[in-house]
């Protein structure tokens, strides 16, 4: 057996031990917070067909007498509750729950693969685009016909309306998943792309055929 045998045997049965993704609600500002649900209480993120329904209320906020209202943007229950928070004024980014969302078996793929492929992030939040080479490659034969070595003229950043040219850095290899959409705005440190060696074909085969026969 080889060290990507035992190594993805490991992951697989990571997930199959806990398939699930926390997420960590914070307060958006400071002020003071009320919650509107329990600990364990079920709740559903945006939907529509354009996103523009809310998801199930989270908590309330208070400051200056503004009250703003936080949704969900995914489903699954709460988890870590802090009740002790309840009435009280807290400070930006304080800890209020987790939401303990179920993986479906896509998300449970697309996870593995982010452990697996070389992750290459946004440098900061702005708009990202791929390059007109790229572009134009991905276009004619789709991103994973798509080779990339370091050095290269990837993608372009559009911040404050300058546009800056982003060269790839990690091990070569062709795009196989694309994270984001061109025009769209993206976090600082958020995937871009996942790239595979070629090496390493094989084994995210392998890795996508056994989560679709094992997982409902």
């Amino acid at each position: 057996m080889t060290q990507q045998d035992i190594h993805f045997d490991e992951i697989l049965n990571r997930y199959r031990s806990d398939p699930f993704h926390y997420v960590d609600i914070r307060a958006i500002h400071a002020g003071q917070i009320r919650y509107l649900l329990e600990e364990g209480a079920a709740v559903e993120g945006q939907t529509g067909e354009w996103k523009h329904i809310p998801g199930t209320g989270l908590y309330q906020i208070t400051r200056e007498r503004n009250t703003k209202l936080v949704t969900s943007q995914t489903n699954g229950t709460i988890s870590g509750l802090r009740k002790e928070l309840d009435g009280e004024f807290v400070e930006a980014g304080e800890h209020l729950l987790t939401i303990r969302h179920p993986l479906k078996k896509k998300e449970i793929i697309e996870s593995i693969l982010q452990e697996v492929l070389i992750i290459f992030s946004a440098p900061e939040r702005a708009r990202y685009y791929f390059s007109l080479d790229i572009q134009s490659r991905i276009d004619q034969k789709g991103a994973r016909s798509v080779f990339v070595q370091p050095e290269d003229e990837i993608i372009t950043m559009s911040l404050m309306k300058r546009d800056t040219p982003v060269y790839y850095k990690g091990e070569a290899g062709i795009i196989h998943s694309v994270y984001f959409k061109p025009g769209d705005s993206v976090d600082q440190g958020a995937p871009l792309i996942g790239v595979c060696p070629k090496s390493k074909l094989p084994l995210i085969q392998k890795i996508i055929t056994r989560v679709k026969a094992e997982w409902e």
